[in-house]
């Protein structure tokens, strides 16, 4: 029951309650990390993932999407390219963000860093377990956004086999080139990357999705 901590807090806002609410972003992140959940609903090339219920893909591309959640959008990149290789990371807290924390469970690491952005939002960026989410919101859902995001990336599973039978394709040296997982917050290079993403035809539900 305790494995499903971090769905059932997503399933509460969803229902209404304000739990989530009252809880800190310090709690939902290590509820996240220490979460044991390997529900996967997404099945992409070399990686699938957890889509939670209230979340659409909207737009995708190969290794990049944009989910919804009818107000927000999230912009996710998976980079498998890294994941193969191993690459090391580590990150400095920044004292003059509004919210800044490094994330660190077993193997998986990465950050979570918040800044304001304008017009009273706020950038949000997370990565860990080598993929990445931005989202611009408003401070008041700020902690929502954040579940969400961190139930995704959490969920992550990578395939080996079928990423090293990719490793040879230009696909992944284009992306190396046009975005950087690991280049640190505030840049909005991947915001602006996503929009060359296409569109979908249409939003699709999130139950199962290929």
């Amino acid at each position: 029951m305790k494995k499903l901590f971090l769905l059932g807090m997503i399933m509460i806002l969803l229902t209404g309650c304000t739990n989530i609410f009252n809880s800190s972003i310090d709690t939902i992140i290590n509820e996240a990390l220490n979460s044991r959940v390997n529900t996967t609903n997404v099945n992409r090339k070399g990686y699938s993932y957890y889509l939670p219920r209230g979340l659409v893909v909207y737009r995708t591309r190969e290794f990049n999407e944009v989910l919804s959640d009818q107000k927000y959008l999230y912009y996710l990149y998976v980079d498998v390219v890294s994941y193969n290789d191993k690459i090391e990371f580590s990150y400095t807290a920044n004292n003059d963000a509004y919210y800044s924390t490094g994330l660190l469970n077993q193997e998986k690491n990465g950050y979570v860093e918040i800044n304001n952005y304008e017009n009273d939002q706020y950038l949000i960026e997370i990565m860990y377990n080598y993929a990445k989410i931005e989202v611009i919101a408003y401070e008041s859902d700020i902690k929502e956004v954040v579940a969400y995001a961190m139930s995704i990336l959490s969920s992550i599973t990578y395939n080996d086999s079928v990423i090293i039978n990719y490793l040879g394709d230009d696909v992944f040296e284009s992306f190396e080139e046009d975005y950087d997982i690991f280049e640190i917050v505030g840049s909005d290079n991947y915001l602006e990357f996503a929009d060359d993403i296409e569109e979908t035809d249409e939003v699709r539900d999130p139950d199962y999705i290929n």
